[in-house]
């Protein structure tokens, strides 16, 4: 019979960098929100210049572009896996006597 180390050889295992991804400064998840803020312009812009003019256009792209910005920034800042935060009554059970 051969040994354990003769049938199933070791093999390095690539664990990755144990960081967020990160492109242009922002991260993890919010790259995805980036990529569809990106397209949602491109086709609102489109959409606005066959409908109204050239001018709607940019000015629907630049508004895009300015709420999916500011909205990635707020959400980052919270981090990557944002909490719920339950509002409510706090008790507590146990006070210094003065």
């Amino acid at each position: 019979m051969k040994g354990k180390d003769e049938r199933y050889p070791d093999y390095p295992l690539f664990k990755g960098l144990q960081r967020p991804l990160e492109f242009l400064g922002i991260q993890g998840r919010y790259i995805y929100w980036a990529a569809v803020t990106t397209c949602g312009a491109i086709i609102g812009f489109v959409a606005a210049y066959c409908l109204l003019g050239f001018i709607a256009g940019l000015v629907v792209l630049a508004a895009t572009v300015a709420v999916g910005i500011v909205l990635i920034l707020l959400k980052q800042r919270k981090g990557l896996h944002s909490k719920k935060v339950a509002p409510g009554v706090y008790v507590y059970a146990h006070s210094r006597k003065i």
